[in-house]
């Protein structure tokens, strides 16, 4: 039984934006959804999905699909990077723990 990714409309939003831009990068660089599957290691579906900005496929496929059109993987290093919210909490002293408590079973 597959799964179903649950993702808010927003995310949602997101992850089709970044698919058409995956597609247009791959597009200006005139390469084929062969040449991009075949560099990335991954079907032409999963490509397509990709391109789709499906919430099923894996991060790391994203990441290889980018890394084949000349290295733009380097930009996820951009993601969470000045997390603002994050560091208000931090400077507020109510960051959250870093380890939740197991609840053990009676």
């Amino acid at each position: 039984m597959q799964r179903e990714n649950i993702v808010l409309p927003k995310t949602a939003e997101i992850l089709s934006e970044m698919g058409q831009q995956i597609k247009m990068a791959r597009l200006r660089r005139n390469l084929s959804v062969e040449i991009v599957s075949a560099r990335a290691g991954i079907s032409r579906k999963t490509l397509w999905l990709i391109e789709k900005g499906s919430p099923s496929v894996a991060i790391g496929y994203y990441a290889s699909t980018l890394n084949a059109l000349n290295g733009l993987d380097t930009d996820l290093l951009l993601i969470a990077k000045d997390d603002e919210f994050g560091k208000k909490l931090v400077e507020l002293g109510i960051a959250s723990k870093k380890r939740v408590r197991k609840v053990k079973n009676v």
